[in-house]
């Protein structure tokens, strides 16, 4: 997998912003409760990652018209689509220090061309050991869904399938895509947004 950095600044990839806002008090609390429960680095990162795939519900699965956006208000409400789960991860692993970034797909909404498509948001993370970067995929599982953490092959959420026209964007993101952002703060009501807001390029 040839992952292209936006930027070769790697202190780029530890900025706190707005969305990903590794200040807030509970950001804080969580990385330092995982960092202490971890045996080394690469465990923080997968403790994390499995935390925020597994405890924070995407809403799309739990039917909830509630947006979140920021790392802590995804992190407060423990919900989020993709891209509120994506800025939650980065907020944690931030936190401790680790290089993140964002990385997109464009996929279609539902299993077939017919029903439109939309950009996923994930993230890469850069392993020390391995002087490499790695996707994780925090979407959430389910039935037909199996995301798992692993340095040898990547287990994401969504396999591409090219004959549907669906992409992957192989640059890892320094910032979260401004057009998801923008979804996420113009929309009012979730459902109505995953099935007619979200933006369908980069």
């Amino acid at each position: 997998m040839n992952l292209i950095c936006e930027t070769q600044v790697v202190t780029d990839y530890l900025n706190m912003t707005a969305e990903v806002d590794y200040d807030h008090p509970l950001i804080v609390g969580l990385a330092s409760e995982l960092a202490a429960s971890s045996k080394d680095q690469v465990d923080f990162i997968k403790q994390s990652y499995v935390y925020v795939r597994d405890q924070i519900s995407h809403s799309w699965d739990i039917k909830s018209s509630r947006i979140t956006c920021s790392a802590s208000e995804t992190l407060i409400y423990k919900e989020g689509i993709c891209y509120a789960k994506a800025n939650l991860l980065c907020a944690i692993l931030r936190r401790e220090g680790i290089p993140t970034g964002f990385c997109y797909q464009r996929l279609t909404i539902g299993d077939t061309p017919d029903t439109g498509y939309c950009i996923h948001a994930l993230n890469a993370v850069y392993i020390q050991q391995l002087d490499s970067w790695i996707r994780l995929d925090a979407r959430g599982n389910k039935p037909g869904i199996q995301a798992e953490f692993s340095l040898e092959v990547e287990k994401l959420a969504f396999m591409i399938r090219k004959e549907y026209d669906e992409t992957e964007y192989m640059t890892i993101f320094k910032s979260p895509n401004a057009k998801t952002i923008e979804a996420l703060k113009t929309n009012t009501d979730c459902i109505n947004m995953y099935l007619y807001g979200l933006p369908e390029h980069l």
